[in-house]
């Protein structure tokens, strides 16, 4: 028994030596792999480094390939769209019902609504509001709608302006001084209507809770109808609040073309293209052709300025001021500050400071870039 039980505990203790110095082979073999491996910071570098170093194609020459592939179920794409002109009368008496019509499902709805208005919409005044602009003044919509109503009303009444305020005064009133003018215009045959059509009602500049409640306003206002489409997957949530759902009066029409984005795609950069200049420099001249010619050359007042003074980090404001007065653009700052507001709201322009504290102007593009902006906006 003696000889069994000592050996049992010598093969005991062989075995358990043989395991510590397995269990500390392969601990300092793991150490010594962790050593040559690089820190995570280095690999997180390293995984950077590869990352910017794709070779991303260039956003013109993708949007070229792009328009070149050749549409696909042209024929059902085609009977799609006859359905939906075929409903072109069920919208137009649900418009004259009191009811706003919203449009929703994959695909550009930008021509279908267009042609609704075009083919249908023939005894409305239509103004068109692209909700998929980065900007959008809604105050110059609402004043533009009053106008259209004021001129009506002078010709019913052949210019007896005594009991109405003169043209020029809507763009000093506020807001909700004009949409009360607009509850007040009541037509006795049911003409001189206006169709507010709203491509992205649900576009960054419209989906702010202020913006969807004076829309909700304007829709309630009896010569006042609304036709809109919406693309966002969130959309629905502009309209949580009871009240602003109840003002609309929504249609809902599930109308997907299956068409691309091509303009409302312009604001925002292909995932696949490359960061280059060409999409920034096009989507400037965009914005820029919505603005007003003094504007316009308030901008290549700076642009040229930058252009001439490269080395210099931006140009301060009363140098800004001071050119454009000569070139009688301006008449006070406060005109000028507007057209700045408008310019940095689109990003066109920059604050910077200036080694001497002060801020400065400065246009965010190269100087390459910038050249080809002004030509293009000559």
């Amino acid at each position: 028994m003696a000889p069994r039980g000592g050996h049992a505990a010598a093969a005991g203790v062989s075995s358990g030596s043989e395991d510590d110095d397995e269990e500390a082979g392969f601990s300092r073999n793991y150490f010594l792999a962790k050593e040559k491996e690089p820190s995570s910071g280095k690999k997180r570098a390293r995984a950077a480094g590869k990352l910017a170093d794709l070779n991303l194609v260039d956003e013109q020459v993708l949007r070229a390939s792009l328009a070149e592939i050749p549409p696909k179920h042209e024929s059902e794409v085609e009977a799609l769209t006859r359905s939906y002109k075929n409903q072109y009368s069920n919208w137009l008496f649900e418009l004259r019902c009191g009811f706003s019509l919203l449009m929703y499902g994959f695909g550009s709805k930008k021509l279908l609504l267009e042609d609704f208005a075009s083919t249908t919409l023939t005894d409305f005044t239509v103004i068109v509001i692209n909700g998929y602009l980065p900007s959008i003044n809604l105050k110059q919509v609402i004043v533009t709608i009053a106008e259209i109503f004021w001129e009506q009303t002078k010709l019913k009444r052949k210019c007896q302006t005594a009991t109405r305020p003169q043209l020029q005064s809507f763009g000093s009133q506020s807001i909700d001084d004009i949409i009360s003018f607009l509850n007040n215009q009541i037509s006795d045959n049911g003409d001189d209507n206006v169709c507010l059509l709203i491509h992205n009602i649900d576009g960054p500049a419209l989906r702010d809770a202020e913006s969807q409640q004076y829309l909700a306003r304007l829709s309630c206002c009896p010569q006042v109808h609304v036709v809109a489409s919406v693309d966002h997957v969130n959309a629905p949530l502009l309209w949580d609040k009871k009240m602003v759902h109840t003002q609309f009066k929504w249609s809902w029409y599930h109308v997907p073309t299956f068409a691309p984005y091509k303009v409302e795609g312009v604001f925002y950069p292909l995932i696949l293209a490359s960061g280059g200049y060409a999409q920034t420099t096009k989507t400037a001249l965009v914005v820029l052709q919505s603005l007003t010619p003094n504007a316009q050359s308030v901008f290549r007042v700076l642009a040229e300025y930058q252009l001439a003074n490269e080395k210099e980090e931006g140009m301060h404001f009363s140098s800004l001021y001071t050119k454009c007065r000569e070139r009688f653009l301006v008449s006070s700052q406060v005109t000028l500050n507007s057209h700045l507001t408008e310019f940095k709201d689109h990003d066109l322009v920059k604050i910077r400071k200036h080694s001497d504290g002060q801020d400065c102007l400065h246009i965010p593009l190269v100087s390459d870039a910038l050249e080809k902006l002004l030509q293009e906006l000559a």
